[in-house]
């Protein structure tokens, strides 16, 4: 297990140059008004490890939940390290600033839906900071996100978990084994089940300890069309 992070520098090179240029600044969606505080819906993105500042890859998935929203989409990127080495630091700090900049979101604008989807490291950053974080190899254990605020959160996109655990409710895919650091039982994301989707296919090098790199870089590829719709329905259109 301890020699898989380090391989994930390989995976998410390919992914960072798919996102190359992407901007961490908040951008309202078409239609919405430039005097308006508050979008009716804010996303937030947390991109793979390795990528430039900015969104990332799952931007891509972003502009289609802006551009098919009926509603007003603001959105913001995590602002993280995003670093292999040292990984365990770099995710406990990338869980620490999902669950600061949600926070912040609420309080900011607080009848606003929020939007969590994450690739690969930031897939895992949003799963430890809804359902608590570290432990093991990835250090000292982390408390999950306040209920108040969490309850704020409308729906959540995670594409290729290296947490990953089998046999979840929200699990989409054809993976059979749990990722690189399953998530343990205490850390659980049933609170959100119903708002969530976890997309992992079988040899996901990562989020489910397999051999392909192709299948953990093609989730955008395969479930795009999927992830938009589930979140479209959990937003109300």
């Amino acid at each position: 297990m301890l020699h898989r992070p380090a391989q994930l520098v390989t995976s998410v090179i390919t992914v960072a140059a798919v996102a190359a240029g992407s901007l961490a600044a908040t951008s309202p969606a078409r239609g919405a008004s430039k005097s308006s505080q508050c979008a009716q819906v804010h996303v937030l993105a947390a991109r793979g490890s390795t990528e430039p500042p900015g969104l990332g890859a799952i931007q891509s998935l972003v502009d289609l939940i802006k551009n098919h929203s009926d509603q007003t989409v603001s959105s913001n990127a995590i602002d993280y390290p995003a670093l292999l080495f040292p990984y365990r630091w770099s995710s406990a700090s990338g869980t620490a600033a999902v669950k600061q900049q949600v926070t912040d979101q609420v309080e900011k604008c607080p009848r606003q839906k929020i939007v969590l989807v994450g690739y690969s490291q930031g897939a895992h950053i949003i799963g430890d900071a809804l359902g608590g974080g570290g432990g093991g190899n990835l250090g000292p254990e982390t408390p999950p996100l306040d209920a108040s605020i969490g309850d704020h959160v409308t729906a959540v996109i995670q594409m290729g978990d290296p947490r990953y655990t089998t046999g979840k409710p929200y699990n989409v895919g054809t993976a059979q084994r749990d990722g690189v650091f399953p998530r343990l039982p205490h850390q659980s994301l049933s609170a959100y089940a119903d708002k969530t989707r976890s997309y992992c296919d079988n040899n996901d090098q990562y989020c489910a300890s397999g051999y392909s790199l192709q299948v953990h870089l093609s989730y955008l590829d395969r479930y795009s069309t999927d992830a938009l719709g589930f979140v479209l329905r959990k937003i109300g259109g």
